[in-house]
């Protein structure tokens, strides 16, 4: 079986809801289908199984329960896709920022509102 893609993986809005949770600590398989109760434990496993084979979670046995943990190593390839467009928005940002100071400083002074009988 081919590997899952990490953006298709994240493409689902509760597979990114699982991984939030995940961020927090580890959880039991059990305590991650609760947390979504319109899943059913079928539909949970499916998600758990593309989030594994995704690489951004891994799972580990421990007793009778399998524990469900996040591997911040599996968003690296998310994080160098968003990396190229951090640079271009922080130099947008800056640039905006620039011209946003140099309008204020040749703005006048703003006058003060005065209510109806002219006073301040």
């Amino acid at each position: 079986m081919a590997p899952v893609d990490t953006f298709a993986a994240l493409a689902d809005p509760t597979r990114r809801q699982v991984l939030d949770l995940l961020s927090r600590r580890d959880r039991a398989a059990g305590e991650l289908g609760a947390a979504f109760p319109s899943v059913s434990q079928p539909g949970m496993s499916r998600h758990l199984r593309v989030l594994r084979e995704a690489g951004l979670v891994r799972v580990r046995e421990d007793g009778r329960h399998r524990l469900y943990s996040l591997r911040w190593e599996g968003l690296a390839a998310v994080d160098a896709w968003l990396s190229k467009y951090r640079d271009f928005w922080e130099t947008e940002l800056d640039s905006l920022e620039s011209f946003l100071d140099s309008k204020a400083a040749e703005a006048p002074p703003p006058k003060h509102a005065r209510n109806r009988k002219g006073r301040p």
